[in-house]
């Protein structure tokens, strides 16, 4: 191979990916430091890029490479085009010239467009806490002249994982579409990104729960929204979707300033029972579980079980890599016997083509609500979990293609505001 210390970080990062190609994975390995091709050896790398094609669909081709720097490294980012979605793939490399680091993961879609100059609404940036730590958000703001006390106001908390304010998911944005669905019918909505987007640094020690990922922060999201001009301080309610739907219960718990809890596609189970029937339904979309496939599953059972035996363990020996301390506190979390012990108003949605939160958490929404005079509860036949409507059994596919929350839905939850 030619000397890579001689080459130019956007040669050895095309030249690296050239070899993953053409299949030549030893080729490739080659490139890695010592601690990188140990970590990812030729057999790991093979069996990494060859599952893109099969969640992504077909290469087709490259864009432009682009160059930065971090921490002494070169890091080159180049986009990877396929039939299903956009990736980039993020190349460090050393002073050597070697491959130090190697990422692929879905490309953010462009920036959304600013509302129409003739909309219903502003939106201003907002600040969700205060100093170092503070989140970035922005407040949908109805036009025209406030009612006497204030517009009501609404709150979002995002599902699992690292989400920015529009909660962001392939092609779509449901909490964008949610806030300014809202607004135009005069109802402020604050959306902030997630506290593991934002400043994931936050979390680089490991110790860290879910209060710390999200509770705590929609507190004070609630706090700062009661302070703010043109805001009913009496009529600020929660809106959590998935994840954030589990904890709307336990956030407004800890705030004395929510009105209401509105819970779109809330689990009504631990997320360690979702995490492998969400796998499970996926690895079977084919109509088949193969051996590969089965093991995975066994690994994520096993995973779970030693979580739950409560046993020490390394983050990397977790489910999807996150310590086990946050998996153990989530999983002490009764989502129904939060929701039965609040006295708010609640509005539960649900969509029928659900395959995260599915059919069986609805069923035991309906009945722990049942006698609840102050809980509405809303199904949709044909939406999935992001709220946008499609045909067939759900898939994560079509989060891919571009969609809107339905109108019906934002309609209902504002109705439901207005009541």
């Amino acid at each position: 191979m030619a000397d890579v210390t001689a080459a130019d970080p956007l040669v050895i990062a095309n030249a690296f990916l050239d070899q993953l190609d053409a299949g030549d994975f030893a080729a490739a390995e080659a490139r890695f430091t010592a601690q990188m091709a140990s970590a990812v050896p030729a057999a790991k790398l093979k069996a990494v890029w060859e599952s893109l094609p099969q969640q992504t669909g077909p290469a087709k081709g490259r864009g432009e490479a682009r160059l930065a720097e971090h921490d002494g490294m070169h890091v080159v980012v180049i986009p990877l085009h396929h039939e299903k979605a956009e990736l980039l793939a993020q190349i460090a490399i050393d002073a050597d010239g070697r491959i130090a680091g190697f990422l692929v993961q879905p490309a953010p879609p462009p920036p959304a467009a600013a509302p129409a100059s003739d909309a219903a609404f502003t939106e201003q940036a907002f600040s969700v806490g205060s100093g170092d730590r503070a989140l970035p958000g922005t407040l949908a703001l109805p036009k025209g002249q406030a009612p006497t006390a204030g517009f009501p106001a609404v709150v979002l908390v995002h599902g699992s994982g690292p989400q920015d304010r529009d909660e962001t998911v392939g092609a779509n944005r449901p909490f964008l579409d949610i806030a300014r669905g809202l607004a135009a019918q005069g109802i402020a909505v604050l959306r902030y990104d997630k506290r593991s987007k934002a400043r994931p640094q936050d979390f680089a020690a490991g110790d860290y729960d879910v209060d710390d990922e999200t509770t705590n922060d929609a507190v004070v999201a609630v706090a700062a929204l009661g302070t703010t001009k043109g805001i009913d301080p009496d009529r600020i309610h929660v809106l959590g979707h998935s994840q954030g739907a589990m904890l709307a219960p336990r956030i407004a718990a800890r705030s004395d300033q929510v009105a209401g809890l509105i819970m779109l596609a809330a689990p009504a189970r631990p997320l360690l029972d979702l995490l492998p029937e969400q796998n499970r339904y996926l690895l079977n979309a084919d109509g088949a579980i193969g051996p590969a496939e089965q093991a995975f599953l066994d690994d994520l059972d096993a995973k779970i079980a030693r979580v739950r035996g409560n046993e020490p363990m390394p983050a990397a020996d977790a489910p999807l890599g996150v310590p086990a301390g946050y998996w153990r506190h989530f999983d002490r979390i009764d989502p129904v016997a939060d929701a039965l012990a609040t006295r708010l108003p609640m509005l539960l949605l649900q969509g029928g083509r659900d395959f995260q939160v599915i059919d069986t958490d609805w069923q035991l929404w309906r009945k722990a609500l049942a006698d609840r005079p102050n809980a509405t509860l809303k199904h949709y036949p044909a939406l999935n979990h992001l709220g946008i409507a499609g045909e067939g059994p759900g898939t994560l596919d079509e989060y891919q293609t571009p969609g809107h929350v339905d109108p019906a839905l934002i309609q209902d939850i504002a109705e439901w505001i207005g009541r």
